[in-house]
């Protein structure tokens, strides 16, 4: 499990960046104002986990027990309230209703770890799904051009088999991308510039960890 400083923040969108010999990088563009709303502790809870919120939310919208939990917490409700696991230290280091701030967390050229939801598209066909080339549409082949084809076989084993590719459910998954560049990092403007792109649409939610597969998450 990934326990390396990290945050939430909102995927803005992408755009480049031009470095001193020309070459340009694209990049993705987040914004990331967490605030810690909670703690957890191994002693209470099991494990060290820092509770952090994201945009606020107006109070007709949240619910009693969360709006006194916000309340115990001396901050404004938030939209948005992930868990991201850390090591007692860091936990440590962040008193509840404080910011995260990015230049603490990260640095121009470490890598990261990013996470997010991808954009859903619905129910979808096996050529869209799966990328089938679909049905030969010569030899007096009728309305089956985008079919899948046969799924089973007929008396042994008589059934359909576990795995089989057919059309359903596409997008809208948790999606994570491993070693990621950070290019550019405003802390006073709370923007962090990844490098290449982020799994979900603009405005959607986003995680932003030091890589786990690197040594520490810094630079190579």
């Amino acid at each position: 499990m990934n326990t390396h400083p990290g945050v939430i923040g909102r995927k803005l969108g992408m755009t480049q960046v031009f470095t001193s010999d020309g070459s340009v990088i694209p990049c993705t563009v987040v914004e990331a104002r967490p605030v810690v709303v909670g703690k957890r502790t191994k002693e209470k809870d099991g494990y060290d986990a820092l509770v952090l919120g994201l945009k606020d939310r107006k109070d007709k919208h949240t619910s009693k027990p969360l709006a006194g939990m916000y309340k115990k917490a001396s901050v404004t409700p938030k939209r948005w309230v992930r868990e991201l696991r850390c090591s007692a230290d860091f936990a440590g280091q962040h008193e509840v209703g404080a910011e995260l701030k990015l230049d603490s967390l990260f640095e121009e050229g470490q890598f990261v770890d990013v996470q997010g939801m991808t954009r859903g598209r619905g129910f979808t066909g096996v050529m869209r799904l799966h990328n089938f080339a679909g049905q030969v549409q010569t030899h007096g082949t009728h309305e089956y051009k985008r079919h899948g084809g046969s799924i089973g076989t007929n008396m042994t084993p008589g059934r359909v088999l576990p795995g089989v590719r057919m059309p359903g459910q596409y997008g809208n998954a948790k999606v994570t991308v491993l070693n990621q560049r950070v290019v550019k990092l405003l802390a006073d403007d709370s923007l962090l510039f990844v490098e290449g792109g982020i799994p979900g649409a603009k405005n959607s939610l986003v995680f932003v960890r030091g890589a786990v597969k690197r040594r520490g998450g810094k630079k190579a």
